[in-house]
């Protein structure tokens, strides 16, 4: 099996036990371990995976970094947990601070099993830096991320070329925050440099404000052409019709739209939700070109919820009562869980035979 499977199926272990996993323990048994182990790790042999490490820091006595993951003898990476329900910060980790400048690792990984932040010494060697250089959340990966974990596994496993390309990692992430803080909300100065190189006249503050709308907007319809141009190059390259194929009215419905990763962890996590109530088969994912549906029974008469994720940066999900949506905006795909009482309660209204339409 390969990395990209093996991160799939812990994936789908996330999405359904996070939330029962609310102890430090529980979190590195079901969710961190089978992490190191997806990577290459043997994590019952303890000269590949130490649990529990320990090297005393200074008048720091006895204390213990969760793993120190090793490779021909010496410790590469070190990893500290916290549980699922906690909310990483750089304040959980202090014993990674104080054990990268002790140990031989140039890596630390700080985790909850569902998000996962890889700290180096990008700025000041020796010295771990404030802000990690790469971050992914397992209900939320992408196939980018994938290739991007494959460098930390065992088998492709290079320190220099991972710290190397750690300092670009982490511009780039930088740089990503930056523009999709431009795109969802542009500032001034953005919007000034745009309206000049367009707008003939001065720049008052009414054309400011209408150009930092038509901003957003230029930016989203951008991206959107963007996607239906590679997908429907895709579509051309994959399935070339004869030339007496005129196609039919479902080809033209299904141009453009392309069902993306976010969706689809986004789809998995409602599924997990309302598989306390009904038997998950019954949970179907049908996409649309603007939303994507979340259906019981494949019925569109009987939608649970919808994804509201072809923004740039806002994502909303959708929950019902009777024919009602309410949209509400997610800073994570995990924020889905914060609806499960609504979630929950339009499985109930749609058994009871109420709220289809």
């Amino acid at each position: 099996m390969d990395l990209a499977s093996r991160l799939a199926e812990l994936q789908q272990r996330t999405l359904q036990h996070r939330e029962v996993l609310l102890t430090e323990e529980a979190a590195k048994n079901a969710l961190v371990m089978p992490f190191i182990q997806a990577i290459g790790y043997d994590v019952f042999n303890p000269s590949e995976v130490i649990p529990e490490f320990c090297a005393d820091v200074g008048t720091k006595k006895g204390e213990k970094v969760d793993y120190a993951i090793c490779k021909d003898g010496k410790v590469t990476i070190l990893v500290e947990c916290k549980p699922a329900s906690v909310e990483l910060g750089i304040n959980h980790a202090g014993q990674l601070f104080r054990y990268f400048s002790v140990t031989e690792a140039r890596l630390a990984i700080l985790t909850n099993g569902v998000i996962y932040q890889f700290y180096s010494d990008v700025e000041r060697p020796n010295k771990m830096d404030d802000k990690p250089f790469f971050t992914f959340s397992m209900a939320a990966l992408k196939a980018g991320d994938v290739k991007t974990i494959e460098a930390f596994s065992k088998a492709t496993f290079d320190i220099e070329r991972i710290v190397k390309e750690a300092g670009n990692l982490k511009l780039q992430s930088l740089i990503r925050k930056e523009l999709e803080h431009e795109f969802a909300e542009p500032s001034d100065e953005f919007v000034s440099l745009l309206a000049k190189r367009v707008h003939d006249g001065r720049v008052t503050s009414a054309v400011k404000d209408n150009f930092a709308k038509l901003v957003v907007a230029s930016i989203a319809s951008l991206v959107r052409d963007l996607v239906n141009d590679r997908l429907s190059s895709a579509l051309n390259a994959s399935s070339p019709k004869s030339d007496g194929d005129a196609g039919g009215a479902a080809d033209v419905e299904d141009i453009g739209i392309s069902t993306t990763a976010e969706e689809i962890s986004g789809f998995h996590i409602v599924q997990a939700i309302a598989s306390r109530h009904v038997d998950p088969k019954r949970v179907i994912m049908r996409d649309a070109k603007s939303y994507c549906a979340i259906l019981l029974d494949d019925n569109n008469r009987r939608t649970l919820a919808r994804l509201h994720f072809n923004g740039i940066t806002t994502k909303y999900l959708g929950t019902f009562k009777a024919k009602d949506e309410e949209r509400h905006l997610l800073g994570d795909l995990t924020d889905i869980y914060k609806f499960e009482k609504q979630i929950s309660a339009r499985i109930a209204e749609l058994e009871s035979g109420k709220g289809e339409g």
